[in-house]
């Protein structure tokens, strides 16, 4: 696996980045990093310090996309798109199923693929120099179900269909206004603020974190209301270490250790 487009880095005691690093071409995703993709989240996975990962690329742009350069190959029949597209939708996999917190650092270009990349995080921060959109209708291509499903969970039915009917390129205002982006900052302010939100989620319980990600998952899959496993989980968390180190901090008046 190539570490040059694609790699993990530890940024302080239970943070780390995922980079997206193509700068030449504004961190377009070619086929080799797509699958790359699910691999470098498996060695983030298995990262025992690890409790929240910030997705970013490389310089002045998130993603702009697939790398055009390949399509004419990639998708020059029917078995080239679909072994390439089931890579891309293993990668978005991947890191939508990621098990604990992710936070998409957004600047300049995020637009098609770059832009399902951010949808599968947790939580998207961007700056004044980003710009959002999902363009299969200027190339007569039609987006994926699972994508779109991701990009209505987010934004709403509404909000998606302007965005994909429109093939339009989205300001940062416009995207925060429809929920694109959870918070938008000044360029200068933007690394800082994803550090210092990061900070604050590895302060609590990763056994919290990593639960609820899996109940936000069973929610997106269709579940409404509780079950025996959602149940087994919420009854689990009496027993855990967390919730033992937890009550004694607030009893004693002091911060608690979830190390």
């Amino acid at each position: 696996m190539t570490k040059t487009h694609l790699y993990l880095e530890h940024v302080e005691p239970g943070i780390y980045s995922l980079i997206i690093s193509n700068p030449k071409k504004r961190n377009a995703l070619n086929a080799q990093m797509w699958a790359d993709l699910p691999v470098v989240l498996g060695e983030a996975k298995n990262k025992p310090d690890l409790k929240v990962l910030i997705v970013r690329g490389d310089g002045d742009h998130f993603a702009s996309g697939a790398d055009i350069s390949e399509f004419e190959t990639l998708y020059a029949s029917r078995d080239s798109s679909e072994k390439i597209s089931k890579d891309i939708a293993a990668g978005f996999t991947a890191l939508a199923e990621f098990p604990l917190p992710t936070i998409a650092q957004i600047r300049g270009a995020c637009v098609g693929g770059g832009c399902g990349v951010a949808l599968c995080c947790d939580i998207r921060f961007a700056d004044d120099t980003s710009k959002f959109g999902i363009t299969p209708a200027k190339l007569g291509l039609v987006y994926p179900f699972a994508d779109l499903q991701r990009l209505i969970e987010t934004v709403g039915i509404s909000n998606a269909k302007d965005i994909i009917f429109s093939a339009r390129r989205l300001d940062p205002p416009h995207a925060e206004g429809m929920g694109l982006i959870n918070k938008l900052f000044k360029p200068k302010d933007l690394e800082t603020a994803v550090l210092d939100y990061a900070r604050g989620i590895t302060a609590l319980s990763k056994q919290s974190a990593r639960v609820h990600k899996q109940m936000f998952a069973a929610y997106q899959n269709g579940q409404f209301g509780d079950n025996a496993q959602t149940m087994d989980w919420f009854l689990d968390g009496f027993v855990s270490d967390d919730f033992k180190e937890g009550y004694r901090a607030f009893l004693e008046k002091r911060t608690p250790d979830f190390s």
